[in-house]
């Protein structure tokens, strides 16, 4: 179930390229050591071939150790493709270390998943689009992909982009900000869907111009539009050019050219 790593570049490194390796970092005066050896070992077994398990005693190894940084033991880093892809240190229970495994090793989903954020990040929405549905289609509550897919459809269909962003408050802290996002999105664009429905006052046609460039996916005008209503009305449809402007920019990222355009106006106008 597992093995002694005899030559680390060999046994692990290497061998990382074609399986998942679990390197256990331990020593026999280690007491929790003897208690997370036997449940590492027992997880091993019932991988059938998914990953591998290494041992490497720190006291016969120390450049090892100082090699990637042991500070305590046991410690557990997995590697993938040569390198060090998530770790963790001390006995954890059993139930503990199959929810560390079940998300830190890979999975063609997860590969899905990140692809399709980094087209995301690209401004590439069709090709994200694309890879988000093959996930729902095998992971229908899939809640990264749900957040993901969530951000796409906002603009043009609010009642399943908050369908979907509810799903998403169930994945890691990152993406149930973007759900949160499209959460406060959906209600600014589905509660004015006509110039007559928002109140007749300062700000009202800077409003609905920021909504129309919102639908038609033009976020440069639309935060023109919002900070506009901010010079004019700063809590003009319930504060609805702050909710719509902060989760604009949630969702299109620090490093988007709209949020580096105007991120810092539109900030202003706020405080």
């Amino acid at each position: 179930m597992a093995f002694e790593v005899e030559n680390f570049d060999r046994d692990v490194l290497e061998a990382s390229h074609r399986t998942p390796v679990l390197v256990d970092f331990w020593a026999p005066w280690c007491g929790p050591c003897r208690v997370l050896g036997p449940v590492l070992e027992k997880l091993a077994g019932e991988a059938n071939g998914k990953w591998a398990l290494a041992k490497v005693n720190s006291d016969q190894h120390p450049d090892l150790s100082a090699r990637y940084g042991i500070r305590g033991i046991p410690a557990v880093k997995l590697f993938v493709d040569g390198e060090v892809a998530d770790e963790f240190t001390g006995a954890l229970p059993e139930y503990a270390v199959r929810q560390w495994l079940e998300k830190a090793l890979p999975s063609e989903v997860r590969s899905l998943v990140s692809q399709a954020e980094s087209a995301l990040e690209e401004g590439d929405d069709e090709a994200a689009r694309v890879l988000l549905d093959d996930v729902l289609h095998v992971e229908p509550t899939n809640a990264a992909a749900s957040a993901l897919m969530a951000r796409i459809v906002v603009f043009e269909d609010a009642d399943r982009a908050l369908a979907l962003a509810d799903t998403g408050m169930g994945a890691e802290p990152r993406y149930v900000q973007m759900a949160e996002s499209v959460r406060n999105l959906a209600s600014v664009l589905s509660g004015a869907d006509a110039l007559e429905k928002l109140p007749d006052e300062a700000g009202r046609a800077a409003y609905w111009a920021a909504l129309q460039a919102l639908r038609a996916g033009d976020f440069d005008t639309a935060i023109r539009s919002l900070v506009d209503v901010l010079q004019q009305n700063r809590y003009f449809a319930d504060d609805g050019a702050r909710k719509a402007g902060v989760a604009i920019f949630t969702l299109l990222g620090d490093q988007h050219a709209v949020s580096r355009a105007h991120r810092r106006t539109f900030d202003m106008w706020l405080y």
